[in-house]
Protein backbone atom coordinates (compact mmCIF):
# COMPACT_ATOMS: atom_id res chain seq x y z
CA UNK A 1 0.00 0.00 0.00
CA UNK A 2 1.11 3.26 -0.90
CA UNK A 3 1.82 6.65 1.67
CA UNK A 4 -1.13 8.60 -0.54
CA UNK A 5 -3.40 5.59 -0.05
CA UNK A 6 -2.99 4.96 3.66
CA UNK A 7 -2.72 8.71 4.54
CA UNK A 8 -6.60 8.27 2.78
CA UNK A 9 -7.48 5.48 5.01
CA UNK A 10 -6.68 7.31 8.13
CA UNK A 11 -8.51 10.31 6.91
CA UNK A 12 -11.49 7.70 5.99
CA UNK A 13 -11.47 6.29 9.35
CA UNK A 14 -11.33 9.67 11.24
CA UNK A 15 -14.14 10.94 9.37
CA UNK A 16 -16.25 7.97 10.01
CA UNK A 17 -15.37 8.11 13.64
CA UNK A 18 -16.55 11.84 14.18
CA UNK A 19 -19.41 11.26 11.56
CA UNK A 20 -20.60 8.53 14.12
CA UNK A 21 -19.69 11.16 17.15
CA UNK A 22 -21.92 13.54 15.78
CA UNK A 23 -24.86 11.08 15.35
CA UNK A 24 -24.60 9.54 18.94
CA UNK A 25 -23.99 13.34 20.15
CA UNK A 26 -27.09 14.63 18.56
CA UNK A 27 -29.42 11.19 19.49
CA UNK A 28 -28.23 12.04 23.31
CA UNK A 29 -28.81 15.78 23.42
CA UNK A 30 -31.93 15.02 21.52
CA UNK A 31 -33.12 12.83 24.25
CA UNK A 32 -31.66 14.97 27.22
CA UNK A 33 -34.64 17.91 26.44
CA UNK A 34 -37.09 15.75 25.62
CA UNK A 35 -37.19 16.37 21.49
CA UNK A 36 -37.83 13.68 18.65
CA UNK A 37 -35.22 12.74 16.30
CA UNK A 38 -36.64 12.17 12.11
CA UNK A 39 -34.97 12.08 9.17
CA UNK A 40 -36.64 12.27 5.82
CA UNK A 41 -35.73 10.63 2.67
CA UNK A 42 -32.56 12.65 2.11
CA UNK A 43 -30.55 11.64 4.81
CA UNK A 44 -31.27 14.50 6.69
CA UNK A 45 -32.22 14.56 10.69
CA UNK A 46 -34.06 17.39 11.89
CA UNK A 47 -34.70 18.13 15.81
CA UNK A 48 -33.92 21.59 17.39
CA UNK A 49 -32.11 22.87 16.25
CA UNK A 50 -32.24 21.94 12.46
CA UNK A 51 -28.82 19.99 12.10
CA UNK A 52 -28.04 18.08 8.81
CA UNK A 53 -26.68 14.61 9.15
CA UNK A 54 -22.84 14.70 8.42
CA UNK A 55 -21.97 13.60 4.94
CA UNK A 56 -19.91 10.87 5.87
CA UNK A 57 -22.93 9.29 7.71
CA UNK A 58 -24.67 9.87 4.17
CA UNK A 59 -21.89 8.35 2.32
CA UNK A 60 -22.35 5.57 4.13
CA UNK A 61 -25.72 4.78 3.12
CA UNK A 62 -24.47 3.62 -0.69
CA UNK A 63 -22.72 0.32 1.07
CA UNK A 64 -25.71 -2.76 0.56
CA UNK A 65 -26.81 -3.53 3.68
CA UNK A 66 -30.18 -6.44 3.19
CA UNK A 67 -32.99 -6.20 5.58
CA UNK A 68 -35.26 -9.39 5.89
CA UNK A 69 -39.08 -8.68 5.66
CA UNK A 70 -40.85 -10.44 8.20
CA UNK A 71 -44.71 -9.94 8.91
CA UNK A 72 -47.03 -11.81 11.17
CA UNK A 73 -50.52 -13.21 9.81
CA UNK A 74 -53.25 -15.20 11.03
CA UNK A 75 -54.75 -17.62 8.79
CA UNK A 76 -58.55 -15.43 8.72
CA UNK A 77 -59.61 -14.77 4.78
CA UNK A 78 -59.02 -10.70 6.09
CA UNK A 79 -55.31 -11.42 6.79
CA UNK A 80 -54.71 -13.41 3.94
CA UNK A 81 -55.82 -11.15 1.09
CA UNK A 82 -53.70 -8.21 2.69
CA UNK A 83 -50.72 -10.38 2.61
CA UNK A 84 -50.90 -11.58 -0.87
CA UNK A 85 -51.01 -7.58 -1.99
CA UNK A 86 -48.04 -6.79 0.24
CA UNK A 87 -46.28 -10.17 -1.15
CA UNK A 88 -46.92 -8.66 -4.56
CA UNK A 89 -45.52 -5.52 -4.21
CA UNK A 90 -42.38 -6.67 -1.92
CA UNK A 91 -41.69 -8.71 -5.42
CA UNK A 92 -41.99 -6.12 -7.78
CA UNK A 93 -40.21 -3.66 -5.79
CA UNK A 94 -37.13 -5.97 -3.98
CA UNK A 95 -34.82 -5.90 -7.00
CA UNK A 96 -35.09 -2.13 -8.45
CA UNK A 97 -32.37 0.33 -7.74
CA UNK A 98 -32.01 1.87 -4.28
CA UNK A 99 -33.74 -1.24 -2.34
CA UNK A 100 -32.12 -3.13 0.23
CA UNK A 101 -34.96 -5.25 0.68
CA UNK A 102 -33.87 -8.95 1.11
CA UNK A 103 -35.97 -12.26 1.93
CA UNK A 104 -39.23 -12.38 3.29
CA UNK A 105 -41.07 -14.22 5.54
CA UNK A 106 -44.69 -14.22 6.23
CA UNK A 107 -45.10 -15.74 9.87
CA UNK A 108 -48.46 -17.52 10.70
CA UNK A 109 -49.20 -17.79 14.26
CA UNK A 110 -52.32 -20.11 13.29
CA UNK A 111 -50.22 -23.18 14.71
CA UNK A 112 -51.27 -24.84 10.79
CA UNK A 113 -49.86 -24.49 7.58
CA UNK A 114 -52.88 -22.81 5.22
CA UNK A 115 -53.24 -22.43 1.32
CA UNK A 116 -50.89 -19.46 0.99
CA UNK A 117 -47.46 -21.91 2.29
CA UNK A 118 -46.76 -22.25 -1.62
CA UNK A 119 -47.35 -18.55 -3.03
CA UNK A 120 -45.60 -16.86 0.18
CA UNK A 121 -42.53 -17.91 1.84
CA UNK A 122 -44.01 -18.44 5.76
CA UNK A 123 -43.00 -20.19 8.90
CA UNK A 124 -45.67 -21.61 10.74
CA UNK A 125 -45.57 -20.60 14.95
CA UNK A 126 -47.73 -21.33 17.99
CA UNK A 127 -50.15 -19.18 18.80
CA UNK A 128 -50.59 -17.93 22.69
CA UNK A 129 -52.35 -20.80 24.42
CA UNK A 130 -56.45 -20.70 24.08
CA UNK A 131 -57.63 -17.77 25.90
CA UNK A 132 -54.25 -15.50 26.71
CA UNK A 133 -55.07 -13.01 24.24
CA UNK A 134 -58.29 -12.14 25.97
CA UNK A 135 -59.65 -11.42 22.26
CA UNK A 136 -56.73 -8.97 21.17
CA UNK A 137 -55.32 -11.06 18.53
CA UNK A 138 -52.75 -8.91 17.87
CA UNK A 139 -51.19 -9.72 21.65
CA UNK A 140 -49.87 -12.89 19.35
CA UNK A 141 -47.51 -10.68 17.69
CA UNK A 142 -44.34 -10.76 19.90
CA UNK A 143 -44.73 -14.22 20.59
CA UNK A 144 -44.68 -14.95 17.03
CA UNK A 145 -41.38 -13.00 16.60
CA UNK A 146 -39.97 -14.70 19.60
CA UNK A 147 -41.02 -17.90 18.00
CA UNK A 148 -39.24 -17.39 14.73
CA UNK A 149 -36.03 -15.60 15.74
CA UNK A 150 -35.42 -19.36 17.57
CA UNK A 151 -36.31 -21.42 14.98
CA UNK A 152 -35.82 -19.50 11.44
CA UNK A 153 -32.16 -19.25 9.87
CA UNK A 154 -32.14 -15.39 8.70
CA UNK A 155 -29.49 -14.55 6.50
CA UNK A 156 -29.92 -10.75 7.03
CA UNK A 157 -28.19 -8.75 9.52
CA UNK A 158 -31.03 -6.49 9.89
CA UNK A 159 -35.01 -7.30 9.91
CA UNK A 160 -38.25 -4.94 8.85
CA UNK A 161 -40.96 -5.15 10.90
CA UNK A 162 -43.84 -4.94 8.47
CA UNK A 163 -47.87 -5.61 8.69
CA UNK A 164 -50.07 -7.08 6.12
CA UNK A 165 -51.70 -3.46 4.89
CA UNK A 166 -48.60 -2.39 3.75
CA UNK A 167 -47.56 -1.71 0.23
CA UNK A 168 -44.21 -0.84 -0.82
CA UNK A 169 -44.83 2.05 -3.19
CA UNK A 170 -41.40 2.86 -3.54
CA UNK A 171 -37.74 0.34 -3.48
CA UNK A 172 -37.06 0.61 0.61
CA UNK A 173 -33.42 1.04 1.44
CA UNK A 174 -32.07 0.04 4.92
CA UNK A 175 -32.67 3.46 7.22
CA UNK A 176 -30.95 2.18 10.16
CA UNK A 177 -28.08 4.30 11.27
CA UNK A 178 -25.11 3.39 13.35
CA UNK A 179 -26.93 0.56 14.97
CA UNK A 180 -30.13 2.84 15.56
CA UNK A 181 -33.37 1.24 14.32
CA UNK A 182 -35.77 3.61 11.94
CA UNK A 183 -38.76 3.90 12.90
CA UNK A 184 -42.33 5.52 12.27
CA UNK A 185 -43.46 8.19 14.55
CA UNK A 186 -47.42 7.51 15.32
CA UNK A 187 -49.27 10.65 16.58
CA UNK A 188 -51.53 8.21 19.02
CA UNK A 189 -48.61 6.98 20.75
CA UNK A 190 -48.45 9.45 23.83
CA UNK A 191 -45.91 8.16 26.29
CA UNK A 192 -45.47 11.45 27.86
CA UNK A 193 -49.32 11.88 28.52
CA UNK A 194 -49.54 8.69 29.76
CA UNK A 195 -46.81 8.48 32.22
CA UNK A 196 -49.13 7.05 35.22
CA UNK A 197 -49.73 4.50 33.29
CA UNK A 198 -46.15 3.74 31.59
CA UNK A 199 -44.72 3.67 35.31
CA UNK A 200 -46.28 0.72 36.16
CA UNK A 201 -44.31 -1.14 33.67
CA UNK A 202 -40.87 1.40 33.24
CA UNK A 203 -40.17 2.45 36.67
CA UNK A 204 -38.30 6.10 37.24
CA UNK A 205 -35.26 4.26 37.80
CA UNK A 206 -34.70 3.44 34.17
CA UNK A 207 -35.29 7.05 33.05
CA UNK A 208 -37.37 10.01 31.93
CA UNK A 209 -41.03 8.70 29.92
CA UNK A 210 -38.99 11.04 27.07
CA UNK A 211 -36.53 7.75 26.50
CA UNK A 212 -39.90 5.80 25.37
CA UNK A 213 -40.33 6.52 21.62
CA UNK A 214 -43.96 7.72 20.43
CA UNK A 215 -43.64 4.26 18.14
CA UNK A 216 -44.99 0.79 17.65
CA UNK A 217 -43.15 -2.18 16.54
CA UNK A 218 -43.75 -1.84 12.39
CA UNK A 219 -42.68 -0.35 10.55
CA UNK A 220 -38.94 -0.54 12.09
CA UNK A 221 -36.06 -1.60 10.46
CA UNK A 222 -34.05 -3.29 13.17
CA UNK A 223 -30.67 -5.53 13.80
CA UNK A 224 -31.55 -8.82 14.31
CA UNK A 225 -29.32 -9.45 17.17
CA UNK A 226 -31.49 -6.64 18.95
CA UNK A 227 -34.91 -7.75 17.94
CA UNK A 228 -33.77 -11.09 19.57
CA UNK A 229 -33.28 -9.30 23.09
CA UNK A 230 -36.32 -6.80 22.86
CA UNK A 231 -39.02 -9.46 21.71
CA UNK A 232 -39.07 -11.76 24.61
CA UNK A 233 -39.35 -8.18 26.96
CA UNK A 234 -41.99 -6.89 24.25
CA UNK A 235 -43.89 -9.93 24.82
CA UNK A 236 -44.32 -10.26 28.38
CA UNK A 237 -44.57 -6.60 29.07
CA UNK A 238 -47.58 -6.78 26.61
CA UNK A 239 -49.31 -9.39 28.30
CA UNK A 240 -48.63 -7.82 31.65
CA UNK A 241 -50.20 -4.91 29.96
CA UNK A 242 -53.30 -6.56 29.10
CA UNK A 243 -53.95 -8.63 32.03
CA UNK A 244 -53.93 -4.95 33.97
CA UNK A 245 -57.58 -3.55 33.42
CA UNK A 246 -56.26 -0.14 33.73
CA UNK A 247 -54.35 -0.12 31.68
CA UNK A 248 -55.83 -2.36 28.53
CA UNK A 249 -58.77 0.26 29.11
CA UNK A 250 -56.31 3.32 28.55
CA UNK A 251 -54.34 1.93 25.78
CA UNK A 252 -56.83 -0.38 23.76
CA UNK A 253 -56.12 -1.58 20.17
CA UNK A 254 -53.07 0.19 20.15
CA UNK A 255 -51.47 -1.69 23.83
CA UNK A 256 -49.00 -3.68 21.99
CA UNK A 257 -47.47 -1.08 20.35
CA UNK A 258 -46.86 0.55 23.77
CA UNK A 259 -45.69 -2.77 24.61
CA UNK A 260 -42.85 -2.61 22.05
CA UNK A 261 -41.83 1.44 23.03
CA UNK A 262 -41.53 0.64 26.52
CA UNK A 263 -39.93 -2.97 25.57
CA UNK A 264 -37.26 -1.27 23.49
CA UNK A 265 -36.85 1.63 26.01
CA UNK A 266 -35.77 -0.92 28.81
CA UNK A 267 -33.37 -2.26 26.86
CA UNK A 268 -31.88 1.29 26.05
CA UNK A 269 -32.87 1.15 22.40
CA UNK A 270 -33.84 4.19 20.98
CA UNK A 271 -35.06 4.52 17.32
CA UNK A 272 -34.63 7.32 14.68
CA UNK A 273 -37.91 8.59 13.74
CA UNK A 274 -38.53 8.52 9.75
CA UNK A 275 -41.62 10.72 8.68
CA UNK A 276 -41.02 9.21 5.39
CA UNK A 277 -41.59 5.46 6.49
CA UNK A 278 -44.90 5.67 5.04
CA UNK A 279 -48.36 7.63 4.92
CA UNK A 280 -51.49 6.56 5.80
CA UNK A 281 -54.61 7.33 3.76
CA UNK A 282 -56.64 9.57 4.06
CA UNK A 283 -55.04 11.70 6.44
CA UNK A 284 -51.57 12.01 4.47
CA UNK A 285 -52.74 13.29 0.84
CA UNK A 286 -49.47 13.66 -0.49
CA UNK A 287 -47.10 10.37 -1.35
CA UNK A 288 -44.02 12.72 -1.64
CA UNK A 289 -40.75 10.25 -1.50
CA UNK A 290 -42.95 7.51 1.22
CA UNK A 291 -41.74 4.21 0.91
CA UNK A 292 -45.06 2.36 2.18
CA UNK A 293 -48.88 3.24 1.94
CA UNK A 294 -50.36 1.93 5.13
CA UNK A 295 -54.21 1.57 4.81
CA UNK A 296 -55.32 1.19 8.29
CA UNK A 297 -58.17 3.92 8.18
CA UNK A 298 -61.03 3.66 6.36
CA UNK A 299 -61.43 5.88 3.21
CA UNK A 300 -65.14 7.54 2.26
CA UNK A 301 -66.10 10.27 0.31
CA UNK A 302 -69.05 11.62 -1.54
CA UNK A 303 -68.91 12.48 -5.34
CA UNK A 304 -67.70 15.47 -5.09
CA UNK A 305 -64.39 14.49 -3.56
CA UNK A 306 -65.03 15.36 -0.18
CA UNK A 307 -63.97 13.53 2.62
CA UNK A 308 -66.70 12.13 4.93
CA UNK A 309 -64.47 10.19 7.61
CA UNK A 310 -66.76 8.17 10.11
CA UNK A 311 -69.84 8.20 7.40
CA UNK A 312 -69.94 6.06 4.76
CA UNK A 313 -69.23 7.46 1.87
CA UNK A 314 -70.65 7.36 -1.41
CA UNK A 315 -67.41 6.35 -2.79
CA UNK A 316 -65.35 4.43 -0.14
CA UNK A 317 -62.44 2.03 0.71
CA UNK A 318 -62.11 0.51 3.78
CA UNK A 319 -60.58 -2.98 4.53
CA UNK A 320 -62.73 -4.04 6.32
CA UNK A 321 -65.33 -4.34 4.44
CA UNK A 322 -63.40 -7.18 3.28
CA UNK A 323 -63.22 -9.30 6.71
CA UNK A 324 -64.33 -12.72 4.93
CA UNK A 325 -63.23 -12.39 1.79
CA UNK A 326 -60.72 -10.74 -0.62
CA UNK A 327 -61.77 -7.16 -2.50
CA UNK A 328 -63.17 -7.97 -6.14
CA UNK A 329 -60.98 -7.00 -9.01
CA UNK A 330 -60.87 -4.02 -10.60
CA UNK A 331 -62.26 -1.37 -7.59
CA UNK A 332 -63.89 1.71 -9.22
CA UNK A 333 -61.39 4.79 -8.97
CA UNK A 334 -62.59 7.53 -6.58
CA UNK A 335 -63.86 10.70 -7.78
CA UNK A 336 -62.02 13.38 -8.50
CA UNK A 337 -60.58 16.17 -6.08
CA UNK A 338 -59.28 12.51 -3.66
CA UNK A 339 -55.66 12.54 -2.78
CA UNK A 340 -52.69 11.28 -4.20
CA UNK A 341 -52.72 8.90 -1.62
CA UNK A 342 -56.29 7.17 -2.03
CA UNK A 343 -55.94 6.87 -5.90
CA UNK A 344 -52.74 5.41 -5.73
CA UNK A 345 -53.32 3.01 -2.89
CA UNK A 346 -56.67 1.79 -4.77
CA UNK A 347 -54.76 1.46 -8.58
CA UNK A 348 -52.16 -0.62 -6.52
CA UNK A 349 -54.90 -2.83 -5.00
CA UNK A 350 -56.08 -3.10 -8.58
CA UNK A 351 -53.06 -4.23 -10.39
CA UNK A 352 -51.93 -6.69 -7.57
CA UNK A 353 -55.40 -8.68 -7.70
CA UNK A 354 -55.58 -8.67 -11.65
CA UNK A 355 -51.63 -10.12 -11.63
CA UNK A 356 -52.21 -12.67 -8.58
CA UNK A 357 -53.68 -15.86 -10.14
CA UNK A 358 -56.60 -17.38 -8.51
CA UNK A 359 -57.49 -14.28 -6.83
CA UNK A 360 -60.92 -14.98 -6.17
CA UNK A 361 -60.14 -19.02 -4.58
CA UNK A 362 -59.24 -18.05 -0.97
Amino acid sequence: MGRASGLLLVILALGFFFATYNLITMINHNRSVGKLITEDSNGKLFMDPVIEMPEEVKKLKTAKSPFHVALTATDAPYSKWQCRIMYYWYKKKKDLPGSDMGGFTRILHSGNPDNLMDEIPTVVVDPLPAGMDRGYVVLNRPWAFVQWLQKATIEEEYILMAEPDHIFVAPLPNLVHGGYPAAFSFFYIKPEENEKTIRKFYPEEKGPVTDIDPIGNSPVIIKKDLLEKIAPTWMNVSLKMKQDPETDKTFGWVLEMYGYAVASALHGVQHILRKDFMVQPPWDRDLGKTFIIHYTYGCDYNLKGELTYGKVGEWRFDKRSFLRGPPPRNLSLPPPGVPETVVTLVKMVNEATANIPNWDNQ
